[in-house]
């Protein structure tokens, strides 16, 4: 069709060319570019013919011809030898003796317009019909091709001289080629994109296969030891947690994540008499365990397309200082996906129960990262963790009431314990009833109180446990008169009143504000309110329920919505204070809680050299509890008032925990020849030190530093907008500031 439109339009131009030229060729031309012409017009009827008849039957699947396609063929064949009789007999048109072209009279030249006219509008009847065959390019081409010449047909028997049927011809033969054309680079991008879709799909079955894979295997592991169920699953989240904020793609994350799933496979190969058998993991054989690392390195190495599987195995109990096995790599040595997984795995593992003990606290686990960065961890990844451990903490949702049992069956005093009930400014209502189970040799029948702190909210009674715990009881109180105080500084039974009821029913209404926490006790029998004084006011308390041959039942705790304050508790003993000393610039502040009190700020002008005196509250026992120095602007100069902006927050134990919102901090922390460890940090703390801490500002840029018992900082900040005023203030964790001097022109700057 494309070959019979250009020969069409060049026949045409050569008909005008020789028309009138009584030369020789000039007859010669004119004749044969007519007979072309004419010929090639229905020649083009019959292509567009044979285009539709192919579409059909390949496109559009039919099994025969539509009879009206095939007397268009046959039509369109019928004017292209009409068209060579008309060259020979006049019948459309004749030549005079100059060569000049003249249409025939009346109705024989209107012959030569039947076939390109009438062909295709049959031929549109069956594009009509079979519509959903052809794409809407290709339709409206069609369209086109048809109507385009059919009209300029009318139009030329009205006009003579000019060749619109042809050049439209060729216009709508150049139209049909280009839609055509675009439609099949639509149909192979469809294609394409289906093709896309079907790769992505089986890639991603077949992840999902790998992944059920994987997880089955994995939980088939753990089925050799039940403390381990789970641990696998929250280790690879968590490494791919790190990975993820550690700037990897996600390609990478993935693999870090299968690593860290099939990390401990090689447990298989760990007798059950050694996992499940043992209660003290000092008796474990450490040597054999030392082999579960190879043995997962040889169980996933047969694993050829995914090599960092048994990478992750082999390398991660290896130990950022050297410290670990089974190679004793140290520092970068050791692949990067083992780094992680090794810090991914020791956060689970501290926070998961164990046959041997039960699950660590969080922040047992941050400040085993805070002490291990650079040396049993990448310092990197462990300073990630201890950001997601901060971040989960501050959008943790649940309840600060536990879940508990609501029955509990006692028999001798204080065999059964609950859980601990936080006890703090938001009021707790603990319900109950209580049955006795009292006989002749058992005649005391009683519930009772134990009020305590402790690392995992529980009540301990072995010297081992009641140092890893930090556990400590404050006393024991019943319903009755009797209280014991143990480690209170002191408790008091404020009222007491007799009752006589005949129901079973106990509650107690619970609240503490700073060192003094309140119960209000009511049994059947009494009426009872207890004030208790705590020696520290860092220090958190939990209530636990137990007794003696009872039965409690329907126990049920909740939040009454109410807050505690100053008011509401008579205070029974003096609060501990330990910022009686000389002070300077600054008053002196102590700080129970974190960042429970800060200093004024103090406007940063360039330079500026903050010297105080700092000791930890005796409670403290976290590397953290501490100095903080904070970095912030306000409208009234204070932290937290209006329009308040924090640039950074540097813990003086190295840490910064800046949330980078208005500013880009990078802290340097480096330990020197005399730093003895992080105990004797926390016990020189304890004693009390003097600190300096010198900050610098240059527009945005500020840089502070200080050297603290062995602990160099170094940290900047590069704030995003500069405000009209910076300021400092000092503030911490447990721990008491005093005789705080302010020197802007110090020489040491």
């Amino acid at each position: 069709m494309e070959g019979m439109a250009f020969f069409l339009l060049w026949f045409d131009r050569q008909a005008y060319i020789y028309a009138g030229d009584p030369s020789h060729l000039g007859g010669i031309m004119v004749r044969v570019s007519n007979l072309l012409v004419f010929f090639l017009t229905s020649g083009m009827v019959f292509g567009l013919t044979l285009y539709l008849k192919d579409w059909l039957m390949d496109e559009g699947k039919l099994k025969k011809v539509p009879k009206r396609v095939t007397f268009s063929l046959f039509a369109s064949v019928a004017g292209m030898i009409l068209a060579v009789i008309a060259a020979f007999t006049n019948l459309y048109y004749y030549f005079d003796e100059n060569n000049l072209y003249h249409r025939s009279s009346g109705i024989k030249f209107l012959i030569a317009y039947i076939i390109p006219v009438i062909v295709p509008i049959i031929l549109f009847t069956v594009i009509l019909q079979y519509k959903n065959i052809f794409s809407k390019l290709v339709f409206v081409s069609l369209v086109l091709y048809i109507f385009v010449p059919v009209i300029c047909g009318i139009i030329q028997i009205k006009m003579y001289g000019t060749s619109i049927v042809n050049m439209s011809m060729v216009i709508v033969s150049i139209s049909l080629y280009v839609f055509t054309y675009l439609d099949i680079n639509n149909t192979v991008e469809r294609a394409h994109k289906i093709e896309m879709m079907n790769m992505e799909s089986e890639k991603q079955r077949i992840q999902r296969l790998f992944d059920q894979t994987a997880t089955a295997f994995v939980s088939a592991v753990e089925k050799k030891d039940d403390y381990l169920k789970g641990s696998a699953v929250r280790t690879a989240e968590y490494a791919r947690r790190i990975a993820e904020l550690a700037g990897k793609d996600e390609s990478e994350c993935e693999k870090v994540y299968y690593a860290a799933l099939l990390h401990d496979v090689g447990i298989i190969g760990i007798p059950d008499s050694i996992i499940k058998n043992e209660s003290d993991p000092k008796k474990w054989n450490r040597e054999l365990m030392k082999q579960k690392p190879l043995m997962g390195k040889e169980i996933l190495s047969s694993i050829s397309e995914y090599p960092y599987l048994s990478i992750g195995a082999q390398y991660s109990h290896e130990r950022y200082n050297g410290t670990g096995y089974p190679e004793g790599l140290s520092g970068e040595a050791i692949p990067e996906i083992a780094r992680i997984i090794a810090v991914a795995d020791a956060y689970v593992t501290m926070t998961t129960k164990k046959r041997f003990r039960e699950a660590r606290p969080e922040f047992i686990a941050r400040e085993k990262f805070v002490k291990g960065a650079g040396e049993e961890f990448d310092p990197e990844f462990a300073n990630i963790m201890i950001k997601i451990i901060d971040h989960d903490s501050k959008n943790q949702t649940q309840s600060e009431a536990p879940v508990i049992n609501d029955e509990y069956s006692f028999k001798e005093y204080r065999s059964e314990i609950s859980e601990g009930i936080p006890i703090d400014r938001k009021v707790k209502k603990i319900s109950f009833e209580c049955e006795c189970q009292t006989d002749d040799e058992h005649p005391f029948s009683a519930p009772s109180l134990i009020l305590f702190d402790s690392f995992d909210r529980r009540v301990h009674d072995s010297e081992k446990t009641i140092k890893s715990y930090s556990f400590l009881e404050y006393g024991e109180i019943w319903f009755d008169q009797n209280v014991i105080s143990t480690f209170a500084k002191k408790t008091e039974v404020t009222k007491f009143e007799k009752i006589n009821r005949s129901d079973s029913k106990y509650e107690i209404i619970a609240g503490r504000f700073d060192d003094h926490l309140i119960l209000k006790m009511t049994s059947p029998f009494a009426i009872k309110e207890v004030v208790v004084a705590l020696e520290d006011a860092g220090r958190a308390s939990y209530l636990a329920l137990t007794g003696e041959n009872c039965q409690l039942h329907k126990v049920t705790v909740e939040e009454t919505g109410d807050t505690i304050g100053a008011e509401d508790i008579q205070r029974i003993a003096e609060k501990e204070k330990y910022t009686d000393r000389l002070e300077s610039d600054l008053p002196n502040i102590q700080i129970n809680r974190t960042r429970s009190d800060h200093t004024i700020g103090v406007e940063l002008k360039r330079k500026l050299i903050l010297d105080f005196h700092t000791m930890s509250l005796p409670g403290a026992f976290l590397v953290w509890n501490c100095p903080y120095v904070v970095l912030f602007s306000s409208a009234d100069g204070t932290v937290g008032g209006k329009d308040y902006r924090e640039y950074a927050l540097i813990k003086l134990c190295g840490e910064n925990e800046s949330e980078e919102v208005f500013a880009k901090n990078n802290l340097i922390m480096k330990k020197k020849d005399e730093f003895l460890g992080w105990e004797d940090w926390n016990n020189k703390n304890r004693k009390g030190y003097e600190c300096e801490v010198s900050i610098v500002q240059k527009g945005g840029h500020i840089v502070l530093k200080t050297e603290n018992l062995g602990i160099e900082i170094e940290n900047t900040t590069d704030l995003t907008e500069v405000p009209d005023k910076i300021y400092v203030a000092l503030t911490g964790d447990q721990v008491a500031l005093t005789d705080i001097r302010i020197n802007r022109f110090a020489r040491r700057i």
